[in-house]
């Protein structure tokens, strides 16, 4: 099979010169977005528009740079995002689209609309057949995404506290997915809480949204409503205490694994580019609404018409940067007794794992892991 091309250019500008949003507009078009013939084609450009506190979600400035080349090719773009399952200020149309505008993310200032694909409350899906799917038969993605005549995605390539990182695939798959699609991808394994470990704070219980955690009152300490509980993983992010893990030791793996057949859904036979952005790598989601200092340098930006090959050019080019000072990774691996796994989102958030997701999403025919990284 041919190499895939995934394209790159640093954050460097001459001082006086052009910008980094000119800079992004040269990257795209060098790697070909032009080839794809857009005129007076709908054209969904997938991105997270950030959680409300969080502050190192992707400017709107780069997703006006990515509109202008779309329209100027003769292209009617339209940004988009489907809602949330969990609390927060995206889990509805209304309460994201006002996140959305008080993040930026206005038509004056991209230059298109902003639709959240799966409707008011997150229920207006379609079932995509999956080719090849081992764990979802039909994926339930925003109709949106689909009505589209061509499909980008422009993603914030960050950490992430169950898949390690959060790039293309887990933009795309994931954040396609309706909040039953985002629901059915989580739904395996359930946490279990260390009495031991657990302080009480029920801070775990905030980002819960489907009753699946009861604070036991007179233990003072948190527990699991297994009848409730979707496996979605919020709650291990949330606690400082290390209280929280999975009793399912391959939750995380098949999450991985259905996160790339959603992929598969939205991409498969359709006109597609991808853009990921390594810049303000928090260790978290932007889903949070808080980020944490990055854990590496701001590395460049990349383009390719391969979602995969680019998530792994973009780990790779992460794996080769030393961590920053002061981050969570940095003061991991100064922590006495700390396990070095020489891989940076692994060190970062010991209990993630990352690599089940692209050899899946390989094996099913996402596209390739094998690239070429052509510098401009």
């Amino acid at each position: 099979m041919e190499k895939a091309k995934v394209y790159f250019t640093d954050f460097r500008v001459p001082a006086y010169g052009e910008g980094t949003a000119v800079k992004l507009k040269k990257l795209i078009k060098k790697a070909g977005i032009g080839e794809i013939d857009m005129d007076g084609k709908f054209v969904a450009i997938k991105m997270h528009f950030g959680e409300l506190g969080n502050l190192s979600f992707l400017r709107p400035n780069y997703a006006r740079a990515v509109v202008d080349v779309v329209k100027a090719l003769g292209g009617k773009p339209f940004l988009t995002d489907c809602n949330t399952m969990y609390p927060g200020s995206r889990k509805n149309a209304l309460e994201h689209l006002e996140c959305a505008w008080e993040n930026g993310f206005t038509p004056l200032t991209v230059g298109c609309p902003v639709i959240i694909a799966d409707g008011l409350k997150g229920t207006d899906d379609i079932a995509v057949p999956v080719a090849g799917g081992e764990y979802v038969k039909e994926a339930r993605i925003g109709r949106a995404v689909m009505d589209a005549d061509i499909f980008i995605s422009l993603t914030h390539f960050k950490g992430h506290e169950m898949t390690g990182f959060g790039g293309a695939i887990k933009n795309i798959g994931m954040g396609c997915g309706s909040r039953a699609g985002k629901c059915e991808q989580h739904n395996n394994g359930q946490p279990q809480i260390d009495p031991e470990l657990c302080r009480g704070c029920r801070r775990c219980q905030r980002e819960c949204a489907n009753e699946g955690l009861v604070f036991d009152e007179a233990a003072r300490k948190m527990t699991v409503d297994l009848d409730h509980c979707v496996g979605c993983g919020r709650c291990l992010g949330s606690c400082n205490f290390d209280a929280i893990s999975f009793a399912s030791s391959n939750a995380v793996k098949v999450l991985n694994c259905r996160m790339a057949e959603y992929t598969k859904a939205v991409v498969d036979g359709r006109p597609q580019f991808h853009i990921s952005l390594v810049v303000d790598v928090s260790p978290n989601c932007d889903c949070h609404g808080e980020n944490d200092v990055p854990i590496l340098p701001n590395l460049g930006m990349f383009a390719s018409f391969d979602a995969l090959a680019l998530d792994q050019a973009c780990v790779d080019a992460c794996l080769a940067a030393a961590p920053m000072p002061g981050s969570q990774l940095a003061k991991n691996l100064a922590s006495p007794g700390f396990h070095d796994h020489h891989d940076h989102f692994t060190n970062s958030t010991p209990e993630s794992e990352w690599r089940s997701c692209l050899e899946h999403a390989e094996k099913i025919g996402v596209g390739s892991r094998e690239y070429e990284l052509i510098e401009i």
